[in-house]
């Protein structure tokens, strides 16, 4: 191929991002978004990555749920009652509800739940909610009563988790069940085709308690390739996607893009993160991890791959978190303070000028999953603020699915990953020592007795003020230790093809009443 052929095909696509028309929507009647990575699997207890759980969210309800001003309200619960001392929720459920193969929702669906996450056969990382559960009982076929040991602070959302059909699982091996694959919920969207790294399809119940929902189909499209994702959103091959900092700064506010896309944006509930292999022998000590935190320049990953889109995080809350502590201070950027504290550890700087104790060279693999160009950029960065103190960082990219399997076995260094957080800030599932086994969310394997203590009475303190001081020493201790490099909250940007109307924001964000979200009949008003 000559170059200079190459270089009119580069021109000729080049045109064709630049150039703006009205997106070709093929199916106005189905809402298509896309995933950079497939889902795992679908059932609710081992729905632990973001593509899974999304995918659950649409096809299984909790009893209870978020509503758009995050108030905690019923979801397959009508109401509830709660007693004096905090040990005892009696659940009283709606009627009539049926799961997708119509059969009935029960109380007895309710325990059988209960009884799957709780039981150590099953890898779910959630269990931990259910603990403190001395007995979930049923009183009668629409009402349940689950008692405590000890008061339990996140009791009621903890509830949200999806609600397992027992006529369909129970005798069986869940973790394996097909059930993973072709769900069966309570949901407004049921489970319709899986082609494995292509596409998920889910067509709409249309005798969901809510309301049917508009859309005949939810569409969600694997496109591991951000610019492609971003093409295909531009010309109707998907209505919606999480718009990287790069494509809002240069099309988001732009008439010719306006005039098609509605653009929400947002400071998302979750921040970005470096995790260590406390167990490797390079990460042990804090002193290590506290050097490397001062060799990182937050502001300049945020200017450089969020383009300003974003906070710096300070530790395990993002400051829009009830627990956020304001008072905890950032570890100053100071790649001479990191020097010095490593010198201070024996570390000596080698003949290519990376440091040497022992023998031991202090080089590290990050891992990166494919298909988030903002991650790979932000370790790209890090990569040479590193390389300024004398520690050398290789940058591994994985498809979504090996990476997972990797963290999940502790097979790594370091890896680079983000937090989407419950918006209650209880962090037992990630930080607490007891939660290090495969599957579970503390897999850098985090320990620290106080910072135990204090989750753990966190849980028990039902007063929201005590809760908090409890809450804004477990911050001080985290960031002290270090366990991650926390590096920063991003902002949300959800661009929205403008033939969806109905979308209403709120502190919940837009998605908690996508199901009411409709296109006028007239395609005159469709981008009006």
């Amino acid at each position: 191929m000559s170059i200079k052929y190459v270089r009119l095909l580069v021109l000729a696509v080049l045109l064709l991002i630049s150039c703006q028309r009205q997106p070709d929507i093929k199916e106005p009647f189905s809402l298509t978004g896309a995933s950079s990575a497939d889902a795992k699997r679908l059932l609710p207890l081992f729905a632990s990555d973001s593509a899974s759980a999304d995918i659950s969210g649409r096809i299984f309800n909790g009893l209870t749920k978020y509503d758009k001003d995050l108030n905690i309200v019923g979801d397959l619960a009508e109401s509830w009652s709660i007693s004096k001392d905090g040990k005892e929720i009696v659940f009283h459920l709606r009627k009539e509800i049926k799961w997708h193969d119509g059969e009935e929702f029960t109380a007895e669906d309710v325990v059988f739940t209960f009884k799957a996450i709780t039981n150590p056969k099953n890898p779910t990382p959630y269990s931990s909610n259910y603990g403190p559960v001395k007995e979930v009982k049923a009183l009668d076929k629409y009402t349940v009563k689950v008692s405590y040991e000890k008061p339990f602070a996140p009791a009621l959302e903890s509830w949200g988790m999806g609600i397992l059909p027992r006529h369909l699982l129970e005798g069986k091996e869940l973790f394996s069940s097909s059930l993973n694959r072709h769900p069966i919920g309570t949901g407004p969207y049921k489970f319709k085709e899986w082609v494995t790294g292509q596409r998920i399809i889910l067509e709409r119940n249309v005798n969901y308690f809510e309301g049917t929902p508009f859309f005949e189909k939810f569409i969600s499209r694997i496109i591991p390739d951000p610019a492609t994702m971003f093409l295909e959103l531009r010309f109707g091959g998907i209505d919606f996607m999480g718009l990287a900092p790069a494509q809002y700064k240069h099309y988001g506010e732009k008439s010719d893009f306006k005039k098609y896309f509605n653009v929400y944006r947002y400071p998302s509930f979750g921040y970005t993160y470096i995790g260590y292999n406390l167990k490797n022998p390079l990460f042990t000590d804090k002193k290590v991890r506290q050097a490397i935190a001062h060799a990182v320049n937050k502001r300049e990953i945020i200017e450089g791959v969020l383009l300003g889109y974003g906070t710096p995080c300070t530790g395990p809350f993002p400051p829009s978190s009830w627990a956020y502590n304001r008072n905890v201070k950032d570890f100053e950027y100071s790649p001479a303070l990191a020097k010095r504290i490593l010198e201070d550890l024996g570390w000596k700087a080698g003949d290519d000028g990376i440091l040497v104790k022992n023998g031991l060279k202090f080089s590290f693999v990050l891992l990166v999953n494919q298909g988030n160009e903002a991650r790979l950029k932000t370790a790209q960065i890090i990569k040479e603020q590193l390389r300024q103190v004398g520690i050398e960082l290789k940058i591994r990219v994985l498809e979504w699915q090996s990476f997972l399997e990797l963290v999940t076995k502790r097979q790594f260094q370091a890896v680079l990953l983000g937090w989407s957080l419950s918006r209650d800030p209880d962090l037992y599932d990630i930080f607490h020592s007891s939660k290090t086994r495969p599957g579970e969310f503390n897999f850098v394997g985090y320990s620290n007795p106080e910072v135990d203590r204090l989750i753990e009475k966190a849980r028990e303190t039902l007063n929201k003020e005590e809760r908090k001081k409890l809450y804004w020493k477990v911050h001080s201790l985290i960031t002290e230790d270090q366990p991650y490099t926390f590096l920063y909250v991003p902002d949300a940007i959800i661009a929205v093809n403008k033939r969806i109307k109905g979308i209403k924001p709120a502190p919940a964000g837009i998605w908690y009443n996508y199901i009411h979200w409709y296109v006028p009949k007239n395609r005159l008003d469709w981008y009006n």
